[in-house]
């Protein structure tokens, strides 16, 4: 697809929509815009404008004149992605929602809050808790990322477990399309199978067939107990061995279950500069879980301690209040920020697999780690088989870092499927793994969403080479 350049001429339009302060031009403020958290400089590019506007009026202005003009629109939220999905590859407008960041509407009645997209994760579930309800989407980045950002990915969690990803809480969205039609699809209706799902159509679709400019978030009651539990074990295949078990054996759901291997553990340590328990463990699992009873709660995880010490488990530490729950969470959470302190490189895959398939896949990724004499911690969502395998840089020179990657994702990629599993469970596919999705994915299935993307957004102008290839 050949796109025009930014002009002066639409510079000046972009100013009259959405006012001269919300138009960005200055390179070095340009620079901020240029990728998200993937770390190598090939990810890294810089728009021509970044555009920030205030409504869903504004948003639709703005692709009335890219369309017509025939220049690239990259939708960006808070740049905490994992995949270069917001990143403007091929220049043009950067369409930042940073300005769209209300909170408009707490429906008691029905259970329901309404939000846009640059209001962050974190600000929504702190909003529901000061109501008394739970807003139950909980990414590692729930302080930074925004609800929009969450949209686009169909973003996963601690908690997706007991309560899905985030497509399972959203129950209408207001787009723009690209064409600048602004359209709301489904509302607060719990149950609607009038034509096709479009609204889950657009979650998960990062950004490429429409603009998200509100979404209607399902809210929960919020359960009165919760305890956090955390499990070392021995080595990596015993804890993984023993999720299984605790879903199937215990007779509830957990909210969470969690691992770390032991370079996470380290890093972890390294990074609060605090020495962690078992700290020579080969696993960490944690769990936590709900309850609407004192009862209930203490006998989940007699239940789930009993059960991981018959299999394996060094020792069970509870924390049933906020500081030791916290406590126990935190080298979970900051797992992220620690490994880029170990290598500044990194390369930080999202597979996701059967969970009975991931100790199948955690040993072939340890072998290829060996094959090629490269670190790969592991750590991620074992209550859903979503693994976040991350290559290490640290001392390999560029050349190299390159080739190995290269090989390592290759072999990592083709377990995955040969474990009958999938390259992204929630960090999107984006500019990053395009060309793998390409090679694994069904030739159907990418014959299927090239023609929605081609039907949704004719002239393709909505975050370009991305997902799939396109002419």
């Amino acid at each position: 697809m050949n796109y025009n350049k930014v002009t002066e001429d639409m510079i000046a339009n972009l100013q009259s929509i959405v006012g001269s302060r919300n138009v960005i031009v200055e390179q070095e403020k340009l620079e901020t815009y240029a990728g998200d958290e993937v770390p190598e400089a090939e990810w890294k590019h810089l728009p021509e404008v970044v555009v920030k506007p205030d409504n869903a009026q504004q948003v639709s202005e703005v692709l009335k004149l890219a369309n017509r003009e025939l220049v690239p629109v990259t939708p960006r939220g808070a740049g905490t992605g994992l995949a270069a999905g917001a990143v403007p590859m091929i220049g043009g407008i950067v369409l930042s929602l940073e300005n769209m960041n209300r909170i408009l509407e707490i429906d008691n009645e029905n259970l329901f809050m309404v939000v846009e997209p640059g209001v962050t994760t974190g600000d929504v579930q702190r909003k529901a808790q000061e109501e008394g309800y739970l807003y139950a989407g909980d990414p590692c980045s729930a302080d930074s990322s925004f609800i929009g950002g969450n949209v686009a990915t169909n973003a996963g969690g601690n908690k997706a477990v007991k309560y899905g990803t985030t497509s399972k809480h959203i129950y209408g969205l207001e787009v723009v399309l690209a064409t600048g039609e602004i359209i709301t699809l489904g509302g607060k209706c719990v149950k609607d199978v009038t034509g096709y799902d479009l609204v889950h159509l657009m979650v998960g679709s990062e950004g490429t067939l429409g603009v998200v400019t509100k979404i209607y978030l399902k809210l929960l009651p919020k359960p009165k107990y919760n305890s956090v539990l955390l499990v070392p074990f021995a080595d990596m295949q015993t804890a993984i061995n023993v999720v299984p078990k605790i879903m199937t054996t215990v007779g509830v759901i957990p909210t969470s279950i969690e691992f770390m291997d032991n370079l996470c553990i380290k890093s972890a340590e390294s990074f609060l500069d605090r020495k962690l328990p078992y700290n020579d463990a080969g696993a960490y699992i944690i769990i936590e879980v709900e309850a609407y009873s004192d009862a209930q709660l203490e006998s989940d995880c007699e239940n789930i301690a009993g059960i991981c010490y018959e299999n394996g488990g060094l020792e069970v530490f509870i924390g049933n209040d906020k500081a030791n729950q916290d406590k126990i969470w935190k080298p979970r959470r900051v797992l992220a920020e620690a490994l880029r302190v170990t290598s500044p490189v990194y390369c930080m895959e999202d597979i996701v697999v059967p969970i009975s398939n991931i100790p199948k896949l955690l040993e072939a990724i340890e072998q290829i780690s060996k094959k090629y004499t490269i670190k790969i911690p592991c750590f991620g969502h074992a209550g859903d088989g979503n693994v976040h395998a991350t290559l290490l840089k640290e001392n390999l020179d560029d050349a190299t870092w390159y080739e190995v990657k290269e090989k390592v994702l290759e072999e990592i990629y083709f377990v995955t499927y040969a474990c009958e599993g999938k390259l992204s469970g929630e960090h999107g596919i984006g500019a990053k793994r395009k060309k793998a999705m390409a090679k694994f994915m069904n030739p159907v299935e990418l014959r299927m969403i090239a023609s929605i993307k081609k039907a949704l957004d004719p002239n393709l102008i909505l975050n370009p080479d991305k997902l799939v290839e396109l002419c």
